[in-house]
Protein backbone atom coordinates (compact mmCIF):
# COMPACT_ATOMS: atom_id res chain seq x y z
CA UNK A 1 0.00 0.00 0.00
CA UNK A 2 1.32 3.41 -1.00
CA UNK A 3 2.41 5.60 1.82
CA UNK A 4 0.88 9.11 1.87
CA UNK A 5 2.79 12.18 2.90
CA UNK A 6 1.67 15.70 3.65
CA UNK A 7 3.61 18.50 2.05
CA UNK A 8 3.23 21.99 3.40
CA UNK A 9 3.78 25.26 1.55
CA UNK A 10 7.19 25.95 3.06
CA UNK A 11 8.62 22.61 2.01
CA UNK A 12 7.14 22.98 -1.50
CA UNK A 13 8.71 26.42 -1.92
CA UNK A 14 12.04 25.14 -0.64
CA UNK A 15 11.90 22.27 -3.14
CA UNK A 16 11.09 24.60 -6.06
CA UNK A 17 13.73 27.17 -5.09
CA UNK A 18 16.40 24.51 -5.15
CA UNK A 19 15.52 23.52 -8.71
CA UNK A 20 14.74 26.98 -10.11
CA UNK A 21 17.76 28.85 -8.75
CA UNK A 22 20.04 27.66 -11.53
CA UNK A 23 17.46 28.58 -14.18
CA UNK A 24 17.14 32.15 -12.88
CA UNK A 25 20.94 32.43 -12.82
CA UNK A 26 21.07 31.22 -16.43
CA UNK A 27 18.48 33.80 -17.45
CA UNK A 28 20.53 36.57 -15.86
CA UNK A 29 23.68 35.34 -17.59
CA UNK A 30 21.91 35.87 -20.94
CA UNK A 31 20.94 39.39 -19.83
CA UNK A 32 17.27 38.74 -20.36
CA UNK A 33 16.01 40.09 -17.05
CA UNK A 34 15.78 43.73 -18.13
CA UNK A 35 14.31 42.99 -21.56
CA UNK A 36 10.49 43.01 -21.52
CA UNK A 37 10.24 42.70 -25.31
CA UNK A 38 9.83 39.42 -27.18
CA UNK A 39 13.16 37.78 -27.88
CA UNK A 40 14.32 38.09 -31.47
CA UNK A 41 12.67 35.39 -33.54
CA UNK A 42 10.96 33.88 -30.49
CA UNK A 43 7.23 33.74 -29.63
CA UNK A 44 8.08 34.11 -25.93
CA UNK A 45 8.87 37.34 -24.12
CA UNK A 46 11.02 37.46 -21.01
CA UNK A 47 7.96 38.28 -18.90
CA UNK A 48 6.29 35.14 -20.22
CA UNK A 49 9.32 33.08 -19.28
CA UNK A 50 9.21 34.48 -15.76
CA UNK A 51 5.49 33.92 -15.47
CA UNK A 52 6.02 30.35 -16.56
CA UNK A 53 8.70 29.97 -13.91
CA UNK A 54 6.52 31.46 -11.17
CA UNK A 55 5.30 29.11 -8.46
CA UNK A 56 1.67 28.79 -9.41
CA UNK A 57 -0.90 26.04 -9.59
CA UNK A 58 -1.19 26.71 -13.33
CA UNK A 59 2.48 25.86 -13.79
CA UNK A 60 2.21 22.71 -11.71
CA UNK A 61 -1.08 21.88 -13.40
CA UNK A 62 -2.76 21.38 -10.00
CA UNK A 63 -6.40 22.11 -9.13
CA UNK A 64 -7.07 24.54 -6.28
CA UNK A 65 -7.64 21.79 -3.77
CA UNK A 66 -4.09 20.65 -4.34
CA UNK A 67 -2.66 24.17 -4.29
CA UNK A 68 0.36 24.51 -1.99
CA UNK A 69 -1.73 26.99 0.02
CA UNK A 70 -4.83 24.85 0.00
CA UNK A 71 -8.40 26.05 -0.54
CA UNK A 72 -8.21 28.47 2.36
CA UNK A 73 -5.08 30.09 1.07
CA UNK A 74 -3.04 29.57 4.25
CA UNK A 75 -0.26 27.24 5.17
CA UNK A 76 -2.40 25.62 7.82
CA UNK A 77 -4.98 24.60 5.21
CA UNK A 78 -2.48 22.97 2.87
CA UNK A 79 -4.05 19.91 1.31
CA UNK A 80 -2.41 16.54 1.68
CA UNK A 81 -1.00 14.94 -1.44
CA UNK A 82 1.57 12.44 -2.46
CA UNK A 83 5.11 13.83 -2.53
CA UNK A 84 5.95 11.64 -5.48
CA UNK A 85 3.03 12.99 -7.54
CA UNK A 86 4.00 16.63 -6.92
CA UNK A 87 7.65 15.81 -7.52
CA UNK A 88 6.85 14.21 -10.89
CA UNK A 89 4.71 17.16 -11.91
CA UNK A 90 7.40 19.59 -10.81
CA UNK A 91 10.03 17.71 -12.80
CA UNK A 92 7.78 17.57 -15.88
CA UNK A 93 7.03 21.28 -15.62
CA UNK A 94 10.69 22.14 -15.15
CA UNK A 95 11.68 20.11 -18.21
CA UNK A 96 9.06 21.89 -20.33
CA UNK A 97 10.07 25.28 -18.97
CA UNK A 98 13.76 24.63 -19.54
CA UNK A 99 13.02 23.58 -23.13
CA UNK A 100 10.96 26.74 -23.68
CA UNK A 101 13.73 28.86 -22.17
CA UNK A 102 16.39 27.17 -24.30
CA UNK A 103 14.34 27.81 -27.45
CA UNK A 104 13.93 31.46 -26.48
CA UNK A 105 17.64 31.90 -25.79
CA UNK A 106 18.78 30.08 -28.93
CA UNK A 107 16.35 31.92 -31.19
CA UNK A 108 17.51 35.19 -29.68
CA UNK A 109 20.87 34.78 -31.46
CA UNK A 110 19.68 33.76 -34.91
CA UNK A 111 21.50 33.43 -38.19
CA UNK A 112 20.08 34.89 -41.38
CA UNK A 113 20.38 33.58 -44.92
CA UNK A 114 19.56 35.96 -47.78
CA UNK A 115 19.35 35.27 -51.50
CA UNK A 116 19.25 38.20 -53.92
CA UNK A 117 19.45 38.58 -57.68
CA UNK A 118 20.23 41.34 -60.14
CA UNK A 119 19.58 41.65 -63.86
CA UNK A 120 20.82 44.92 -65.38
CA UNK A 121 20.68 45.34 -69.17
CA UNK A 122 21.96 48.63 -70.60
CA UNK A 123 21.59 49.77 -74.19
CA UNK A 124 24.09 52.36 -75.44
CA UNK A 125 24.53 54.53 -78.51
CA UNK A 126 28.15 55.71 -78.80
CA UNK A 127 29.03 58.48 -81.22
CA UNK A 128 32.14 60.02 -79.72
CA UNK A 129 32.26 58.16 -76.42
CA UNK A 130 35.75 58.17 -74.76
CA UNK A 131 37.33 59.61 -77.91
CA UNK A 132 36.29 61.90 -80.74
CA UNK A 133 34.64 60.21 -83.69
CA UNK A 134 35.33 61.04 -87.33
CA UNK A 135 31.98 60.51 -89.10
CA UNK A 136 33.66 60.55 -92.51
CA UNK A 137 35.40 57.26 -91.81
CA UNK A 138 33.77 55.89 -88.64
CA UNK A 139 30.28 54.77 -87.66
CA UNK A 140 28.57 54.93 -84.29
CA UNK A 141 28.37 51.91 -81.99
CA UNK A 142 25.04 50.51 -80.76
CA UNK A 143 24.70 47.52 -78.44
CA UNK A 144 23.17 46.12 -75.26
CA UNK A 145 25.24 44.55 -72.53
CA UNK A 146 23.87 42.90 -69.41
CA UNK A 147 25.00 42.10 -65.92
CA UNK A 148 23.40 39.15 -64.14
CA UNK A 149 24.15 38.43 -60.51
CA UNK A 150 23.13 35.87 -57.92
CA UNK A 151 24.07 37.02 -54.43
CA UNK A 152 24.00 34.89 -51.28
CA UNK A 153 24.76 36.22 -47.82
CA UNK A 154 24.80 34.47 -44.47
CA UNK A 155 24.99 36.36 -41.20
CA UNK A 156 25.67 34.66 -37.87
CA UNK A 157 26.59 36.08 -34.46
CA UNK A 158 30.28 35.30 -34.92
CA UNK A 159 30.78 35.57 -38.68
CA UNK A 160 29.28 36.59 -42.03
CA UNK A 161 29.97 35.43 -45.52
CA UNK A 162 28.95 36.46 -49.02
CA UNK A 163 29.21 34.88 -52.46
CA UNK A 164 28.25 36.93 -55.52
CA UNK A 165 28.46 35.27 -58.91
CA UNK A 166 28.08 37.42 -62.00
CA UNK A 167 27.88 37.00 -65.74
CA UNK A 168 28.54 39.99 -68.00
CA UNK A 169 27.88 39.72 -71.71
CA UNK A 170 26.77 41.60 -74.80
CA UNK A 171 23.49 40.50 -76.27
CA UNK A 172 24.26 38.23 -79.23
CA UNK A 173 27.84 37.32 -78.38
CA UNK A 174 26.70 33.71 -78.28
CA UNK A 175 24.53 31.99 -80.86
CA UNK A 176 20.88 31.14 -80.23
CA UNK A 177 21.77 27.46 -80.06
CA UNK A 178 24.88 27.36 -77.95
CA UNK A 179 26.63 24.37 -76.45
CA UNK A 180 29.61 25.27 -74.27
CA UNK A 181 32.82 23.33 -74.80
CA UNK A 182 36.08 23.20 -72.88
CA UNK A 183 37.62 26.65 -72.85
CA UNK A 184 34.54 28.38 -74.24
CA UNK A 185 32.12 30.72 -72.53
CA UNK A 186 32.02 34.38 -71.71
CA UNK A 187 35.25 35.92 -70.54
CA UNK A 188 33.25 37.99 -68.07
CA UNK A 189 31.62 35.13 -66.16
CA UNK A 190 33.26 35.36 -62.77
CA UNK A 191 32.94 35.57 -59.02
CA UNK A 192 32.33 39.21 -58.16
CA UNK A 193 32.66 38.73 -54.41
CA UNK A 194 33.44 35.76 -52.19
CA UNK A 195 34.43 36.60 -48.64
CA UNK A 196 34.06 35.58 -45.03
CA UNK A 197 34.00 38.10 -42.20
CA UNK A 198 35.07 36.95 -38.74
CA UNK A 199 33.62 39.03 -35.88
CA UNK A 200 36.00 39.13 -32.95
CA UNK A 201 33.68 41.54 -31.13
CA UNK A 202 31.12 44.23 -31.88
CA UNK A 203 34.00 46.59 -32.64
CA UNK A 204 36.52 44.38 -34.44
CA UNK A 205 36.25 42.14 -37.50
CA UNK A 206 38.44 40.60 -40.22
CA UNK A 207 37.17 40.10 -43.78
CA UNK A 208 39.03 37.66 -46.05
CA UNK A 209 38.53 36.94 -49.74
CA UNK A 210 37.36 38.72 -52.89
CA UNK A 211 35.62 41.92 -51.81
CA UNK A 212 34.69 45.43 -52.88
CA UNK A 213 36.59 48.33 -51.31
CA UNK A 214 34.29 51.33 -51.55
CA UNK A 215 35.35 54.41 -49.56
CA UNK A 216 34.10 57.96 -49.09
CA UNK A 217 33.06 59.49 -52.42
CA UNK A 218 34.84 56.63 -54.32
CA UNK A 219 37.50 59.03 -55.66
CA UNK A 220 40.46 56.73 -54.86
CA UNK A 221 38.84 53.42 -53.87
CA UNK A 222 35.49 52.53 -55.44
CA UNK A 223 33.58 49.46 -56.58
CA UNK A 224 33.10 50.87 -60.10
CA UNK A 225 29.37 50.14 -59.92
CA UNK A 226 28.66 51.85 -63.25
CA UNK A 227 30.75 49.31 -65.17
CA UNK A 228 28.86 46.07 -65.67
CA UNK A 229 31.82 44.00 -64.45
CA UNK A 230 32.50 46.37 -61.49
CA UNK A 231 35.70 46.14 -59.42
CA UNK A 232 36.72 43.88 -56.54
CA UNK A 233 39.97 43.03 -54.77
CA UNK A 234 41.46 39.80 -53.41
CA UNK A 235 42.67 40.67 -49.95
CA UNK A 236 42.15 41.06 -46.22
CA UNK A 237 40.43 43.89 -44.37
CA UNK A 238 40.72 44.51 -40.63
CA UNK A 239 38.03 46.82 -39.21
CA UNK A 240 38.09 48.45 -35.77
CA UNK A 241 35.23 50.85 -35.04
CA UNK A 242 32.96 52.40 -32.46
CA UNK A 243 29.96 54.70 -32.67
CA UNK A 244 31.85 57.75 -34.00
CA UNK A 245 35.09 56.57 -35.60
CA UNK A 246 36.62 53.64 -37.42
CA UNK A 247 39.95 52.32 -38.71
CA UNK A 248 40.22 50.07 -41.76
CA UNK A 249 43.47 48.29 -42.64
CA UNK A 250 43.46 46.58 -46.03
CA UNK A 251 46.14 44.45 -47.66
CA UNK A 252 46.51 42.47 -50.88
CA UNK A 253 49.27 40.45 -52.55
CA UNK A 254 48.52 39.19 -56.05
CA UNK A 255 49.83 36.29 -58.10
CA UNK A 256 48.60 35.16 -61.50
CA UNK A 257 47.16 31.71 -62.13
CA UNK A 258 49.01 30.85 -65.33
CA UNK A 259 51.20 28.48 -63.38
CA UNK A 260 49.05 25.84 -61.63
CA UNK A 261 49.30 25.72 -57.87
CA UNK A 262 50.86 22.23 -57.99
CA UNK A 263 53.85 23.53 -59.94
CA UNK A 264 54.10 27.03 -58.44
CA UNK A 265 57.31 26.35 -56.56
CA UNK A 266 59.57 29.27 -57.49
CA UNK A 267 59.40 33.03 -58.08
CA UNK A 268 56.61 35.55 -57.51
CA UNK A 269 56.54 37.29 -60.90
CA UNK A 270 53.11 38.81 -61.52
CA UNK A 271 51.99 38.78 -65.14
CA UNK A 272 48.77 40.85 -64.90
CA UNK A 273 50.08 44.25 -66.00
CA UNK A 274 46.74 46.02 -65.54
CA UNK A 275 46.67 45.27 -61.82
CA UNK A 276 48.85 46.00 -58.81
CA UNK A 277 51.08 43.29 -57.40
CA UNK A 278 50.69 44.41 -53.81
CA UNK A 279 48.71 47.10 -52.08
CA UNK A 280 48.07 48.22 -48.51
CA UNK A 281 45.94 51.04 -47.18
CA UNK A 282 44.93 52.55 -43.86
CA UNK A 283 41.66 54.48 -43.75
CA UNK A 284 40.38 56.48 -40.80
CA UNK A 285 36.96 58.10 -40.52
CA UNK A 286 35.34 60.16 -37.78
CA UNK A 287 31.87 61.64 -37.62
CA UNK A 288 31.22 65.04 -36.09
CA UNK A 289 28.02 66.83 -35.21
CA UNK A 290 27.99 68.84 -38.44
CA UNK A 291 30.13 66.74 -40.76
CA UNK A 292 32.82 64.13 -41.09
CA UNK A 293 36.51 63.60 -41.86
CA UNK A 294 38.29 60.74 -43.64
CA UNK A 295 42.04 60.21 -43.99
CA UNK A 296 43.70 57.73 -46.35
CA UNK A 297 47.25 56.39 -46.69
CA UNK A 298 47.69 53.96 -49.59
CA UNK A 299 50.83 52.12 -50.72
CA UNK A 300 50.58 50.77 -54.27
CA UNK A 301 53.14 48.26 -55.60
CA UNK A 302 53.37 47.86 -59.38
CA UNK A 303 55.67 45.27 -60.93
CA UNK A 304 58.01 46.23 -63.77
CA UNK A 305 59.05 43.97 -66.64
CA UNK A 306 62.32 43.10 -64.88
CA UNK A 307 60.30 41.73 -61.91
CA UNK A 308 61.18 44.73 -59.72
CA UNK A 309 58.30 46.22 -57.75
CA UNK A 310 57.94 50.00 -57.63
CA UNK A 311 55.87 51.69 -54.96
CA UNK A 312 53.86 54.89 -54.96
CA UNK A 313 52.19 56.38 -51.91
CA UNK A 314 48.94 58.33 -51.92
CA UNK A 315 48.23 60.44 -48.83
CA UNK A 316 45.26 62.68 -48.18
CA UNK A 317 41.65 62.85 -47.19
CA UNK A 318 38.22 64.34 -47.55
CA UNK A 319 36.09 66.36 -45.15
CA UNK A 320 32.64 67.88 -45.20
CA UNK A 321 30.76 70.33 -43.00
CA UNK A 322 27.20 71.63 -42.92
CA UNK A 323 26.84 75.41 -42.87
CA UNK A 324 23.15 75.98 -42.16
CA UNK A 325 21.51 74.95 -45.45
CA UNK A 326 24.80 74.55 -47.30
CA UNK A 327 27.22 71.63 -47.40
CA UNK A 328 30.91 72.24 -48.09
CA UNK A 329 33.20 69.37 -49.12
CA UNK A 330 36.98 69.64 -49.48
CA UNK A 331 39.39 67.01 -50.75
CA UNK A 332 43.17 66.81 -51.15
CA UNK A 333 45.65 64.04 -52.03
CA UNK A 334 49.38 63.92 -52.68
CA UNK A 335 51.29 61.18 -54.53
CA UNK A 336 54.97 60.34 -54.25
CA UNK A 337 57.30 57.37 -54.84
CA UNK A 338 58.32 55.65 -58.08
CA UNK A 339 56.10 54.29 -60.84
CA UNK A 340 56.74 51.04 -62.70
CA UNK A 341 58.58 52.88 -65.48
CA UNK A 342 61.09 54.07 -62.89
CA UNK A 343 60.02 57.72 -62.91
CA UNK A 344 59.79 59.76 -59.73
CA UNK A 345 56.20 60.67 -58.87
CA UNK A 346 55.26 64.11 -57.58
CA UNK A 347 51.55 64.73 -58.14
CA UNK A 348 48.47 66.05 -56.39
CA UNK A 349 44.70 66.41 -56.51
CA UNK A 350 42.49 69.16 -55.10
CA UNK A 351 38.70 69.18 -55.16
CA UNK A 352 35.94 71.29 -53.64
CA UNK A 353 32.17 71.40 -53.90
CA UNK A 354 29.34 73.41 -52.38
CA UNK A 355 25.81 71.98 -52.26
CA UNK A 356 22.80 74.24 -51.81
CA UNK A 357 19.08 73.39 -51.65
CA UNK A 358 17.00 74.01 -54.75
CA UNK A 359 13.27 74.08 -54.10
CA UNK A 360 11.80 71.64 -51.59
CA UNK A 361 13.71 68.49 -52.55
CA UNK A 362 16.26 69.44 -55.21
CA UNK A 363 19.78 70.77 -54.90
CA UNK A 364 22.49 72.60 -56.78
CA UNK A 365 26.16 71.59 -56.68
CA UNK A 366 28.99 73.91 -57.68
CA UNK A 367 32.43 72.32 -57.70
CA UNK A 368 35.84 71.91 -59.28
CA UNK A 369 38.45 69.14 -59.56
CA UNK A 370 42.15 69.79 -60.20
CA UNK A 371 44.41 66.85 -61.09
CA UNK A 372 48.03 67.73 -61.80
CA UNK A 373 49.63 66.72 -65.10
CA UNK A 374 53.00 66.30 -66.79
CA UNK A 375 54.10 68.97 -69.23
CA UNK A 376 56.53 68.67 -72.11
CA UNK A 377 58.98 70.78 -70.10
CA UNK A 378 59.19 68.27 -67.25
CA UNK A 379 62.26 66.05 -66.97
CA UNK A 380 62.03 62.65 -68.63
CA UNK A 381 62.57 61.01 -65.23
CA UNK A 382 59.68 62.90 -63.60
CA UNK A 383 55.95 62.13 -63.55
CA UNK A 384 53.76 64.94 -62.22
CA UNK A 385 50.44 63.46 -63.34
CA UNK A 386 48.09 62.41 -60.54
CA UNK A 387 46.65 58.90 -60.79
CA UNK A 388 43.24 58.46 -59.10
CA UNK A 389 44.02 54.73 -58.91
CA UNK A 390 41.04 52.49 -58.17
CA UNK A 391 38.17 54.96 -57.91
CA UNK A 392 34.88 55.13 -59.80
CA UNK A 393 36.04 57.73 -62.32
CA UNK A 394 32.80 57.73 -64.34
CA UNK A 395 31.19 59.60 -61.46
CA UNK A 396 33.47 62.64 -61.63
CA UNK A 397 34.93 63.72 -64.96
CA UNK A 398 31.96 63.69 -67.30
CA UNK A 399 29.78 60.71 -68.18
CA UNK A 400 31.31 60.37 -71.65
CA UNK A 401 34.45 59.00 -69.95
CA UNK A 402 37.11 61.08 -71.71
CA UNK A 403 39.38 61.09 -68.66
CA UNK A 404 40.85 58.37 -66.41
CA UNK A 405 38.59 55.55 -67.63
CA UNK A 406 41.09 53.25 -69.30
CA UNK A 407 41.94 55.78 -72.01
CA UNK A 408 44.97 58.03 -72.19
CA UNK A 409 44.75 61.83 -72.24
CA UNK A 410 48.32 62.60 -73.14
CA UNK A 411 50.73 64.24 -75.52
CA UNK A 412 53.95 62.34 -76.19
CA UNK A 413 52.92 59.75 -73.56
CA UNK A 414 52.64 62.38 -70.84
CA UNK A 415 49.29 62.56 -69.09
CA UNK A 416 48.14 66.18 -69.19
CA UNK A 417 45.99 66.13 -66.04
CA UNK A 418 42.65 67.93 -65.79
CA UNK A 419 40.94 71.03 -64.43
CA UNK A 420 37.19 70.39 -64.29
CA UNK A 421 34.84 73.09 -62.93
CA UNK A 422 31.24 71.87 -63.01
CA UNK A 423 27.69 72.86 -62.14
CA UNK A 424 25.02 70.25 -61.34
CA UNK A 425 21.27 70.50 -60.82
CA UNK A 426 19.27 67.71 -59.17
CA UNK A 427 15.57 68.32 -59.75
CA UNK A 428 12.77 66.01 -58.54
CA UNK A 429 10.18 65.16 -61.18
CA UNK A 430 6.92 64.02 -59.64
CA UNK A 431 7.08 61.71 -56.64
CA UNK A 432 9.48 59.03 -57.89
CA UNK A 433 11.66 60.52 -60.64
CA UNK A 434 14.75 62.72 -60.59
CA UNK A 435 16.36 64.81 -63.31
CA UNK A 436 20.08 65.53 -63.14
CA UNK A 437 21.69 68.15 -65.38
CA UNK A 438 25.47 68.68 -65.25
CA UNK A 439 27.79 70.96 -67.18
CA UNK A 440 31.57 70.39 -67.27
CA UNK A 441 34.28 72.69 -68.59
CA UNK A 442 37.43 70.66 -69.35
CA UNK A 443 40.74 72.53 -69.14
CA UNK A 444 44.32 71.27 -69.42
CA UNK A 445 46.64 72.36 -66.58
CA UNK A 446 49.62 72.08 -68.96
CA UNK A 447 50.32 73.59 -72.37
CA UNK A 448 48.96 71.86 -75.48
CA UNK A 449 50.89 72.16 -78.75
CA UNK A 450 49.88 71.67 -82.36
CA UNK A 451 53.18 69.84 -82.95
CA UNK A 452 54.18 68.45 -79.53
CA UNK A 453 57.52 67.09 -80.75
CA UNK A 454 58.66 70.60 -81.66
CA UNK A 455 56.53 72.50 -79.12
CA UNK A 456 55.28 74.83 -81.85
CA UNK A 457 51.93 76.62 -82.12
CA UNK A 458 50.56 76.60 -78.60
CA UNK A 459 46.84 75.81 -78.55
CA UNK A 460 44.12 76.79 -76.13
CA UNK A 461 44.11 75.01 -72.77
CA UNK A 462 40.33 74.62 -73.07
CA UNK A 463 39.54 71.06 -74.16
CA UNK A 464 35.78 71.31 -74.42
CA UNK A 465 32.41 71.48 -72.70
CA UNK A 466 30.25 68.48 -71.83
CA UNK A 467 26.56 68.47 -70.95
CA UNK A 468 25.15 65.41 -69.14
CA UNK A 469 21.42 64.80 -68.71
CA UNK A 470 20.12 61.85 -66.66
CA UNK A 471 16.52 60.92 -65.82
CA UNK A 472 15.97 58.18 -63.25
CA UNK A 473 12.87 56.70 -61.65
CA UNK A 474 11.79 53.72 -59.56
CA UNK A 475 8.82 51.65 -60.73
CA UNK A 476 9.04 49.59 -57.55
CA UNK A 477 11.77 49.39 -54.88
CA UNK A 478 13.20 46.47 -56.88
CA UNK A 479 12.86 47.90 -60.40
CA UNK A 480 14.62 51.10 -61.47
CA UNK A 481 15.00 52.78 -64.85
CA UNK A 482 17.67 55.27 -65.86
CA UNK A 483 18.19 57.04 -69.17
CA UNK A 484 20.84 59.55 -70.14
CA UNK A 485 22.10 61.75 -72.94
CA UNK A 486 25.48 63.49 -73.13
CA UNK A 487 27.04 65.78 -75.70
CA UNK A 488 30.59 67.08 -75.98
CA UNK A 489 31.54 70.35 -77.64
CA UNK A 490 35.22 69.71 -78.27
CA UNK A 491 38.08 72.01 -79.27
CA UNK A 492 41.16 71.52 -81.43
CA UNK A 493 43.15 70.91 -78.25
CA UNK A 494 40.95 67.91 -77.44
CA UNK A 495 41.54 66.53 -80.92
CA UNK A 496 45.30 66.79 -80.39
CA UNK A 497 45.22 64.49 -77.39
CA UNK A 498 42.28 62.26 -78.43
CA UNK A 499 42.26 62.27 -82.21
CA UNK A 500 39.08 62.47 -84.29
CA UNK A 501 37.10 65.39 -85.71
CA UNK A 502 36.41 67.99 -83.04
CA UNK A 503 34.02 69.86 -85.36
CA UNK A 504 31.69 66.85 -85.71
CA UNK A 505 28.76 66.02 -83.44
CA UNK A 506 29.98 64.03 -80.43
CA UNK A 507 27.23 62.45 -78.35
CA UNK A 508 26.24 59.40 -76.33
CA UNK A 509 22.94 58.02 -75.04
CA UNK A 510 21.89 55.07 -72.90
CA UNK A 511 18.92 53.42 -71.24
CA UNK A 512 19.34 51.04 -68.32
CA UNK A 513 16.86 49.04 -66.28
CA UNK A 514 17.83 47.33 -63.04
CA UNK A 515 15.92 44.44 -61.47
CA UNK A 516 17.23 43.68 -57.96
CA UNK A 517 14.73 41.49 -56.07
CA UNK A 518 15.29 39.81 -52.74
CA UNK A 519 14.33 36.20 -53.43
CA UNK A 520 14.61 34.72 -49.96
CA UNK A 521 15.24 35.72 -46.36
CA UNK A 522 15.43 32.85 -43.91
CA UNK A 523 16.00 32.93 -40.16
CA UNK A 524 17.95 29.85 -39.14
Amino acid sequence: MKKHYSIQYSSCVQYLQGHLGKIFSRIKSYRLVTNPQPLKGSPFSVDEVFRALSIRCSVLNLPKMYSPLGVGGSEANAAPCMKSQISNRIRTSLIALCAMLAISINLGAQSTFTLKAEVRPRTEYRHGFKKLINPATQNAAFFTDQRTRLITTFSAPKYDFMVSYQDVRIWGEEAQVYKPTVGSGSAFAAVNQAWANLKFSKKTSLKLGRQEWDYDNVRILGNLAWAQQSRSHDGALLVVKDSVQQFHLGAAYNQDGKTPEQTKLLETFYNVTSNYKTMQFLWYHRDFKKGGLSLLALNNGQQAKDSSTYFTQTLGGIGNIKLKKLKLELEAYYQTGKEAAGKDVNAWLLAASLTAPLGKKGNLVLGADYLSGSSLDDAATQNNAFNPLYGTHHKFYGYMDYFYVGNASAQMSRTIGLIDPYLRFNIPVGKKANLQLTGHQFISPVDIYSVPEQKTTKLSNTLGTEIDLVLSTAITPDVKIEAGYSQLFATESMAKIKGGDYKALQNWAYCMITFSPTLLISKL
